[in-house]
């Protein structure tokens, strides 16, 4: 069976390439189109192709090049247009569409599923039901990774039951074996205590400002908020000059081959989301076995159910610094 998975945007290049490589062993043809990730080096590909054929002049321009996103838009239909008219797969697996008001128009005939990675905010409106009805609704069968995504896509989203999955997300392990790995890097080294980790893209609904407050609680230990931001960082900084405890930044881009060290050195990972599905952080931390706090959003309770997490209640400070201590 020839597989395509398909990821336009590159929005998660670890996880893509896992499940490419899974599904190979698996037996599977299996061949990636995405476009190529700017922001450092992904995962090689194992038993499988991958199709760097989405905005290759955009993101031939790099990073930080003028009118970059511009040029992205103006690819944006037509490299749809060619992957329908290309598309030759015995099933197309997507994890992400760009623009799903548009793309579900234009994707090809051939049998779809997709993964649910995100489905709809917590108090969603009636357009984002409407608009997750219509992605979701496009595909033959909608993956979730929990039974609480596939409540939410029989139970809101409207879909019939007989086309929702339930695959648990599986430990990227992976990063626990690289050939190579690098040392801690420089802004971390010579902590001074036991090391709570933030680590992932800095984003709004990630709490983070609910994790420096109940940081301040603490004694003796150290915050590391490692990632890529995604926010204005000067709230944060500002927050933890007031922390009792030392807080470090590590703010860029952090490649696979630094995460061992990262994650080893830490005692604890901690996720206190006010909005979630799932997240690769989480998996992260179960592949290198460090205890884990979340908050109760999305998947996150059947997590902790297994007993692999301890549960706060989201915005829930007092209980956050009670599961930190």
């Amino acid at each position: 069976m020839k597989v395509q998975l398909v990821d336009p945007s590159a929005f998660t290049p670890p996880y893509d390439r896992a499940l490419a490589a899974a599904l190979a062993r698996g037996g599977a043809e299996v061949e990636l189109l995405t476009t190529r990730f700017l922001y450092g080096e992904v995962p090689p590909a194992e038993g499988y192709r991958v199709d760097e054929r989405f905005y290759r002049r955009s993101a031939g321009r790099g990073l930080e090049a003028f009118g970059r996103l511009p040029f992205k838009a103006a690819e944006h239909l037509p490299d749809m247009l060619r992957f329908r008219r290309d598309a030759d797969a015995d099933v197309v697996h997507y994890q992400w569409l760009t623009v799903p008001g548009l793309d579900i128009r234009l994707l090809p005939a051939t049998p779809r599923v997709m993964t649910a990675h995100y489905i709809l905010p917590p108090q969603p409106s009636r357009r984002q039901v409407a608009s997750a009805h219509r992605t979701f609704g496009a595909m033959d069968a909608v993956i979730a990774h929990s039974e609480h995504g596939a409540a939410r896509l029989r139970d809101e989203v409207g879909l019939d039951p007989g086309r929702v999955r339930v695959i648990p997300h599986g430990a990227f392990d992976y990063l626990t074996r690289l050939p190579e790995e690098k040392p801690l890097p420089a802004e971390l080294e010579g902590a001074e205590g036991p090391v709570i980790l933030s680590f992932g893209l800095l984003r709004p609904y990630k709490g983070i400002e609910n994790l420096l407050a109940a940081f301040r609680r603490l004694r003796g230990a150290e915050l590391w908020v490692v990632g890529n931001p995604r926010m204005d960082v000067g709230p944060l900084r500002e927050l933890a000059a007031e922390a009792g405890g030392r807080v470090r930044f590590v703010t860029r881009f952090v490649e696979d081959a630094e995460i061992p060290a990262i994650f080893r050195a830490a005692d604890l990972v901690a996720l206190p989301y006010l909005d979630a599905e799932h997240s690769g952080v989480l998996y992260t931390g179960l592949a290198f076995g460090k205890p884990l706090v979340l908050s109760s959003v999305g998947g996150f309770p059947e997590v902790a159910a297994a007993g692999a997490a301890r549960l706060v209640e989201p915005g829930d400070i007092d209980a956050l610094a009670a599961a930190l201590a």
